[in-house]
């Protein structure tokens, strides 16, 4: 490990830099190497091979032989991985980043000093922009992301398919709902205690965990003066698996992490707002979402165990009240907003 030259800030800690790989030499090996520019340099590197298909690892052990590989006999996807990783990890914090980003210089200094000299922050995410267009927030991050009583998702800088350009209105720091997986800070205790919910696999794993850091009685920041690059796509790109863990995984976390009784109280609307995505997707044919969102509905009849077990375990680890978390998300429902009012940016919310 490479001590910085820079003047250590508070106790310089080591930082464990975890990166899930499933294949693809070129994306991992940018961003490898964007690391490499990063002017903290008290972190370790690694990566977590989700049982490539490809010879992306050799070839990176070959190149950048100080990446702690960790090969797994199976995908375990982004949830799995990342918590193989943080049960190696030396780090004081944990800094999870997918591999599909490249990164400004100095990126970490600013994550680093606002997690240290603030014990109430459980993660913190950057900005997150467009790889292919820096001009543009990023579909997957943006400037910090945000949840609906209903479990919907959006962020600042996008909301379903509408992305805004990058104009510095949302540079400012504030609390936000999650932090986005691509790239987030976390202490490393906090992490252990929680982990990521595995059977979620990969989407929205990162919000479940978010919500709980602040049943933990922590909070969530964004960090506009750190900035990476990510590849993060649209909701036209999704595949089936896509269309179908992002369906199924925001039924489970309104099923399980909200107050019961204010779960029963929103079940019928959500079921109305669930139905209704499957009209629109049936209308404009598009068949494989629809299917998906059908398939991700069964799941959830057929595992109330699992349901069961999540709520058990949701109320062991509060540290305050669930009903209290929901002052922190957007009461109207974003669905409606968006599809029925047109409110296409953040901006328009707030106002």
């Amino acid at each position: 490990m490479v001590k910085s030259n820079k003047k250590p800030i508070v106790e310089n800690p080591l930082l464990s830099i975890i990166i899930p790989h499933h294949g693809g030499f070129k994306i991992l090996n940018n961003c490898l190497t964007s690391l490499n520019k990063s002017t903290f340099t008290n972190h370790e590197i690694i990566l977590v091979d989700n049982k490539s298909k490809d010879d992306s690892v050799s070839q990176i052990k070959n190149k950048f032989p100080y990446v702690n590989i960790l090969t797994q006999n199976n995908n375990l996807g982004y949830a799995g991985g990342c918590n193989i990783g943080a049960t190696k990890a030396k780090g004081k914090f944990l800094l999870f980043l997918n591999n599909d980003t490249i990164h400004d210089s100095e990126w970490i200094q600013p994550l680093i000093e606002l997690i240290s000299k603030d014990n109430s922050i459980g993660s913190i995410q950057p900005k997150v922009l467009n790889i292919n267009n820096n001009k543009l927030f990023d579909y997957a991050g943006g400037s910090g992301g945000f949840l609906d009583i209903f479990c919907y998702p959006f962020i600042r800088g996008r909301i379903f398919n509408s992305i805004e350009e990058d104009k510095n209105q949302y540079d400012n720091q504030q609390d936000i709902f999650w932090t986005s997986g691509c790239a987030f800070i976390t202490r490393k205790d906090l992490f252990l205690r929680i982990l990521f919910d595995r059977k979620l696999f990969a989407y929205m794993e990162e919000i479940d965990y978010s919500w709980k850091v602040q049943l933990s009685g922590y909070k969530n920041i964004i960090e506009p003066k750190s900035i990476i690059y990510h590849s993060g796509g649209t909701l036209n790109d999704r595949n089936f698996l896509k269309s179908y863990l992002n369906h199924r995984n925001s039924m489970i976390l309104f099923l399980t992490n909200h107050n019961f009784l204010f779960m029963l109280f929103l079940l019928l609307p959500k079921m109305i707002l669930e139905m209704a995505s499957l009209l629109r997707y049936f209308l404009t044919a598009n068949f494989k979402a629809f299917i998906a969102q059908l398939f991700a509905l069964i799941w959830i009849l057929f595992h109330p165990f699992y349901i069961i077990k999540r709520i058990i375990q949701v109320n062991r680890i509060k540290k305050v009240s669930l009903i209290s978390i929901t002052k922190k998300m957007y009461k109207p429902s974003i669905v409606f907003d968006y599809f029925i009012l047109g409110k296409k940016k953040y901006s328009e919310l707030i106002d």
